[in-house]
């Protein structure tokens, strides 16, 4: 028999099936390129101009800012965009940018201009990278303080710890190593319409590893639920392997039988081909995702033998000034839930690198 889906002062939950645009389905964007913007020869042009009028600056990367990355013809698409991230699909994928016409400090500089009129970049570790770089290091997956972007392993489907993600593509791999997005609002809905008593687990707390990437005086891992209903909007925040390796410290309360059947449920859903959105990502390709309402994963890879042609993407994590509330039990992770000032790893401003290789 179905347990009851009576919910308790505890837990805060939408108990009903959500709507709007965050809900799509990937076999229905699969159809379209409504989700892809093509750069045209003029917006072209006005990347080059705008990346003209920051060389020599001090600090190469960090010192680019909204001010002097001038884009004025750009700007009101990406002012659009940014409104599409935050309140529409969640989504959006940029292409067209000619890789080769550019060296690696150009195209992150490019990359970073542009992500400028989205938000605030912040780091994405403890060394305070906000510029990172997505490739194999020949880490061990399996080694509880090894993140998965820095490995050829499939990731799964997971959330960073920022408002936005941004990705931009600067080489492939050999075979795999696609990318992949669902709708945690579409994932929710379909495990409310098959087992809403699993469904309303995820609104109860999780216990996550840190992976090492935690403040002193605070525990290795932090307790938040997967799925949070809050101010109106369903947030997600989630990675089964940092769940699953939060049981390593003894005193982290151990998953429920109900916990483990109710990830896996959310693990199948996320799976199945009519709900994500598979892409393979080319050169000059940039992905940006409304982390809150999306989940992202990424395909097992084989890359190439010589190190010049191994995959490589770089990344933004980016705090808007107009992001969505989010829910106080978020702070433990994000260091903050005010918007405009949260997200990513904690360290001294001072401390704030734009690393051109790793």
């Amino acid at each position: 028999m179905m347990a009851s889906t009576t919910s308790t002062p505890s837990v805060t939950w939408p108990g009903r099936v959500l709507e709007g645009p965050a809900a799509w389905r990937g076999a229905d964007l699969a159809r379209s390129e409504t989700w892809i913007h093509r750069f045209s020869s003029g917006e072209l042009a006005e990347l080059d101009r705008a990346l003209a009028g920051v060389r020599g600056l001090p600090r190469p990367v960090l010192d680019v800012t909204r001010d002097n990355f001038v884009l004025p013809t750009l700007a009101p698409t990406l002012a659009r965009v940014k409104h599409e991230l935050l309140h529409g699909r969640g989504f959006i994928l940029f292409r067209g940018l000619p890789t080769e016409r550019y060296s690696l400090p150009e195209l992150a500089t490019l990359f970073w201009g542009l992500g400028t009129y989205l938000g605030t970049a912040v780091s994405q570790n403890a060394q305070g990278h906000v510029l990172g770089h997505v490739k194999d290091l020949g880490y061990d997956a399996n080694n509880p303080s090894t993140r998965l972007y820095q490995t050829n392993q499939r990731q799964g489907y997971h959330t960073d710890s920022a408002d936005i993600v941004g990705l931009l593509c600067l080489r492939t791999a050999r075979h795999g190593g696609l990318s992949s997005l669902a709708s945690t609002v579409s994932v929710y809905n379909e495990m409310y319409r098959r087992r809403p008593d699993l469904a309303r687990v995820l609104f109860e707390p999780f216990h996550t590893d840190h992976r090492g990437e935690y403040r002193p005086g605070h525990k290795p891992y932090f307790s938040i639920p997967v799925l949070n209903f809050h101010a109106g909007e369903l947030t997600g925040i989630y990675q089964r392997r940092y769940i699953e390796s939060a049981q390593r410290f003894e005193e982290a309360p151990r998953l429920t039988p109900q916990q483990v059947e109710a990830l896996d449920l959310f693990d199948t859903l996320l799976d199945d081909p009519a709900l994500h959105l598979e892409m393979r990502l080319e050169p000059g390709d940039m992905q940006f995702i409304h982390n809150h309402q999306l989940l992202h994963d990424r395909t097992a890879f084989e890359d190439w033998p010589e190190p010049e042609r191994r995959r490589h993407l770089l990344r933004l994590w980016l705090c808007p000034p107009d992001g969505r509330p989010l829910p106080p039990v978020f702070t433990e992770r994000y260091g903050s839930v005010e918007v405009g000032r949260r997200g990513g790893v904690q360290v001294p401003v001072s401390e704030l690198k734009a690393p051109l290789d790793v």
